[in-house]
C-alpha cells in the first residue's frame, strides 16, 4: 500500500505554503474525479522513500454540505491516507480546532501543523504545543512558519514517524447525558454488525447517524440497512424529546464546549488586545470611504501591468512568430520541395498564424496572473470583497458573491463552480449570471490587440475600462434581477474571515502563475489548434463555383467568409459590420483566445505569405534571424523594466494639475511603438467599415464592448448548465446576446456624435 499523507485545515491557513514547502517542483495540478475542484498532489522524499502527498480543498468543517467538505471527508474515509496533517492557524487557535476536533473524531492518525506561530506571537499569543498534544490524546504537534519554511523539518520527521509506526488517536473527549447514551447505544449495534464495523468508525458513523447526515444516510440507504436506520430515527427522537434540541446542535455544541476548554488550557492571551500591522492597514484599506477607491485603485495598477508592462514582450513574441518563425518555416517547407502546396498554407497560414496569433498574447497572461496572485497571498483580494459587501448588499447580494467574480478575472469557468461556496441557491445563480461579465483571461489578448491598434500607450485604460464596465454591468443586472426575478428576498448575511497581510513568496506566485498559464497553453495546443485548422479548411474551400479553387480563394469567397457575411449586417449598427468581425465573434463562441486568432488567419495570414515569397532562408541569414531575436529580447526585457517603473508617474498624473515625467531608456524616438500587421489591417478595416478614422476608434470600442459582455465560451456555457440547468443556460445565452448587441450599437451611436 502507497504512503499517502493529507493536508486539511481551513481556508487561508497557509496550507499551501505547506504543501508547496513539502514538495517543491514535485506537484500535479488536475481535478477530483468527477468534480471540477481543483485537486493538488506532490511527491515527498523522505529517507528513500516516496511519499504521496494530497493537498485537500480548504474547509471549515467535515459536514456535507459543501463540495470541499464532501471531497475533504470521502478522501479520508475512503482513501486511507496513513496520515492527516491539520495544518491550522496559530493566531486563531480556536476556530481552527473545530476541524481537528472532528479529525480526531474520525479516528485517523494525525499531526497537527501548528502554522503562522510568527502571527501569533505577533498579536501576543502563546501556545503551549506540548500541552495540547497531551490534551489531544498524543497528536504530535510541530510549531511552522510555511511561507518561510520553518518548522519544516520538525514536521517532516513528524511525518515519518507517523507513516512508520500509525497510531489512531483516542478520543480525548465523550458525549454527555442522553446525548451520549444514545450514541453508545447506536455504537454497539453497528459494532455488532462485522460488514459495516469493517467499514466505517463505529464511534463515527454512530455519530453521523445522529446528526442526520445526508450523504451518510443515502450510502446505508442503498447498502439495505434498514434497521440501523430505523433506530438512529427513534435515538434522534428521544433526543430531541428530551432536551428540546437536535442532535445535530447538541453535538457541536458539546463539541465547541470541548474546543473552549482546551483552548482555555493552552492558549496564553495578552491582557489587553494587540493593534496589528494588519489591523493598522486595514483600518485604511477597508474604510467606508476610502476603501472602495483604494480598490479600484489597486485594479487599475494591475491593468497598467497587464496592458502596459508586457507591451515589449509581446511585441517581441509577435515579431518572432509571425516574422521570424514564420520565415523558417517557410524556408524549410521551400526546401523540402513543399514551398507552393496545401499543406505549406495548412502549416503557415493555418497553424503558426492561427496559434502563434494567440501565443503572442502569452506574456499579457503572464502579467495578469502574476499581478492576480500577488493580490491573492498578500490578502488583500479577500479585502476586495469585504470592500465590495456594501455596493453587492444595495444589489441585493453581499460580498461574498463578489469572490466568485474575482476569480472570473482568470477563467469562466471556476467562476462558476466556486458560486459553490454561497449556501444560498438564488444567490449561487445568479452569481453564476453575473460571473460571465467579468473579463476572463481570454477576452484580454482581445483588449490588448484593439487598444494598442487604435490607443497606443493609452490601451491600459481602455483594458481598465473594460473590467470596470463589467462590474458594472453585473451589479447592474443583479440590481434589476433582485427587484424583478428575486424581489422580496433579502440577501443572506455575510461573514468573512480576513487573512492577516503577508509579504509573497515570489516563488509561490511563479507557481500559481504558471499553474494558469499553463492551462492556458494546454487550450492553446488543443482547441485553439483544432478551430485554426478548421477556420483555415473553410477558407481555403470557395463558397460557389468561379470564386477560385481549394487554398487559392480570395477570403472573402471562401465557405467562411460566406458564413460571416450572412452574419455582418447585424452589426452594422455598432459600427463593425464587416465579415472579418462577425466570423471572429462567431468563432469566439469556442473560445474567446480564438477572436484574435480568426482575426490573424483572416487578416495577416495571406499578406504573410505573399511577403515571404516562399524563398529559402540561406544559413547565413537563419543565423542572423537567431542573434536578432536574442538582441531583440533583452531589448524587450529593458523596456519592461521601464514600463513598469513608468507606472509610478502615470499613476500620480491622474491627479488633475500633476505632470510627472514617464523614465525613458533608449530615447523618444526609439521608443515610438510599431504597429504589428494584424494591428495595420484592423485599423484600415474598422476605420473603412466605421466611415472615418474617429469613427474607427469608437468601432473599436463598441468591438470590445461585445466582445465583453456575449454569450461566454462553450467551456463556461456548459459549466453553466451543469450547475444551473439548461433552462438558466439558455436564459444566460439570450440575455448576454441581446446585452451586447445593444450596449455596443449604443457606445458606436452615441460615440460618434461626440467626434
Amino acid at each position: 500500500m502507497p504512503i499517502t499523507v493529507a493536508l486539511a485545515g481551513n481556508p487561508n491557513v497557509g496550507k499551501s505554503s505547506i504543501f508547496n514547502a513539502l514538495t517543491g517542483s514535485h506537484q500535479h495540478v488536475g481535478n477530483w474525479p468527477g468534480k471540477t475542484v481543483e485537486k493538488k498532489e506532490g511527491r515527498l522524499r523522505l529517507n528513500d522513500r516516496d511519499i504521496l502527498v494530497v493537498d485537500l480543498p480548504g474547509t471549515y468543517s467535515l459536514t456535507a454540505y459543501s463540495i470541499e467538505e464532501i471531497i475533504a471527508r470521502d478522501y479520508i474515509l475512503n482513501e486511507h491516507p496513513t496520515a492527516v496533517v491539520a495544518v491550522i492557524d496559530a493566531s486563531n487557535l480556536e476556530r481552527n480546532l473545530y476541524l481537528v476536533a472532528q479529525l480526531v473524531e474520525m479516528q485517523v492518525p494525525v499531526i497537527i501543523a501548528l502554522n503562522m506561530v510568527d502571527i501569533a506571537a505577533s498579536r501576543g499569543l502563546k501556545i503551549n504545543g506540548k500541552r495540547l498534544s497531551e490534551l489531544l490524546g498524543g497528536v504530535p504537534v510541530v510549531e511552522t512558519v510555511g511561507n518561510r519554511s520553518l518548522g519544516l523539518d520538525r514536521l517532516k520527521e513528524a511525518i515519518r514517524q507517523a507513516t512508520d509506526h500509525p497510531v489512531q488517536p483516542s478520543l480525548p473527549y465523550r458525549f454527555r447525558g442522553v446525548l451520549g447514551a444514545e450514541m453508545d447505544a447506536l455504537e454497539a449495534q453497528i459494532r455488532a454488525d462485522k460488514q459495516l464495523s469493517g467499514e466505517y468508525r463505529p464511534r463515527w458513523l454512530a455519530m453521523k447517524l445522529l446528526e442526520a447526515d445526508s450523504a451518510v444516510l443515502s450510502v446505508l440507504e442503498l447498502q439495505g440497512a434498514t434497521e440501523l436506520l430505523e433506530a438512529a430515527r427513534r435515538a434522534r427522537e428521544r433526543v430531541e424529546a428530551a432536551t428540546g434540541e437536535d442532535a445535530e446542535t447538541l453535538i457541536a455544541d458539546q463539541r465547541y464546549t470541548f474546543i473552549g476548554d482546551l483552548a482555555d488550557a493552552v492558549l496564553a492571551r495578552p491582557s489587553q488586545a494587540v493593534v496589528t500591522t494588519s489591523d493598522k492597514i486595514d483600518r485604511v484599506v477597508t474604510h467606508r470611504v476610502w476603501g472602495l477607491p483604494i480598490f479600484l485603485l489597486a485594479m487599475w495598477v494591475v491593468f497598467q501591468i497587464t496592458a502596459n508592462v508586457s507591451a515589449p514582450l509581446l511585441d517581441w513574441v509577435d515579431g518572432f512568430v509571425n516574422e521570424t518563425l514564420y520565415g523558417w518555416a517557410t524556408a524549410l517547407l521551400t526546401a523540402v520541395g513543399l514551398g507552393e502546396t496545401w499543406l505549406a498554407a495548412l502549416v503557415t497560414d493555418g497553424v503558426i498564424v492561427g496559434v502563434g496569433g494567440v501565443l503572442v498574447f502569452v506574456p499579457v497572461l503572464i502579467f495578469l496572473y502574476m499581478a492576480l496572485a500577488v493580490l491573492e497571498d498578500s490578502g488583500y483580494m479577500a479585502r476586495g470583497a469585504f470592500v465590495m459587501d456594501r455596493v453587492m448588499r444595495w444589489m441585493g447580494l453581499h460580498g461574498k458573491s463578489f469572490l466568485p467574480m474575482i476569480v472570473g478575472f482568470g477563467c469562466t469557468v471556476p467562476a462558476v463552480y466556486a458560486t459553490r461556496t454561497l449556501e444560498n441557491e438564488r444567490d449561487r445563480k445568479l452569481t453564476g449570471f453575473l460571473a460571465t461579465f467579468m473579463s476572463c483571461g481570454a477576452r484580454l489578448p482581445v483588449y490588448v490587440l484593439v487598444g494598442t491598434a487604435f490607443f497606443g500607450a493609452a490601451s491600459g485604460n481602455l483594458v481598465f475600462a473594460m473590467y470596470l464596465l463589467g462590474i458594472v454591468v453585473a451589479l447592474a443586472t443583479a440590481f434589476a434581477f433582485k427587484r424583478t426575478v428575486y424581489k422580496g428576498k433579502p440577501p443572506t448575511p455575510f461573514v468573512m474571515e480576513l487573512p492577516p497581510y503577508r509579504i509573497p513568496r515570489p516563488r509561490d506566485v511563479w507557481r500559481s502563475t504558471w499553474a494558469r498559464t499553463r492551462s492556458f497553453l494546454v487550450k492553446a495546443g488543443t482547441i485553439i489548434f483544432t478551430v485554426s485548422v478548421v477556420l483555415w479548411l473553410l477558407m481555403a474551400i470557395p463558397a460557389s463555383p468561379g470564386k477560385g479553387s481549394f487554398n487559392d480563394v480570395a477570403p472573402e469567397d471562401s465557405v467562411f467568409g460566406l458564413i460571416s457575411g450572412a452574419a455582418a449586417p447585424v452589426f452594422q449598427p455598432a459600427g463593425f459590420g464587416n465579415w472579418q468581425a462577425a466570423g471572429s465573434l462567431i468563432t469566439g463562441f469556442l473560445a474567446k483566445e480564438v477572436v484574435v486568432a480568426t482575426m490573424n488567419q483572416i487578416y495577416v495570414g495571406a499578406e504573410e505569405a505573399t511577403e515571404e515569397g516562399g524563398e529559402a532562408e540561406s544559413a547565413a541569414s537563419f543565423v542572423d534571424d537567431a542573434i536578432g531575436s536574442v538582441v531583440g529580447f533583452v531589448r524587450a526585457l529593458a523596456l519592461t523594466v521601464q514600463e513598469a517603473i513608468n507606472i509610478v508617474p502615470r499613476t500620480v498624473n491622474l491627479i488633475p494639475g500633476l505632470e510627472v515625467p514617464e523614465v525613458s531608456f533608449f530615447g523618444e524616438a526609439e521608443e515610438e511603438e510599431s504597429l504589428t500587421a494584424l494591428q495595420t489591417a484592423l485599423v484600415a478595416s474598422f476605420n473603412a467599415t466605421a466611415g472615418s478614422a474617429q469613427a474607427g476608434k469608437v468601432a473599436a470600442v463598441a468591438f470590445t464592448v461585445f466582445v465583453l459582455l456575449y454569450v461566454p465560451c462553450m467551456s463556461a456555457t456548459a459549466a453553466m448548465r451543469h450547475e444551473f440547468g439548461s433552462r438558466w443556460m439558455w436564459a444566460q445565452v439570450g440575455f448576454t446576446l441581446s446585452l451586447a448587441w445593444l450596449a455596443a450599437v449604443l457606445v458606436f451611436q452615441v460615440g460618434r456624435l461626440f467626434v
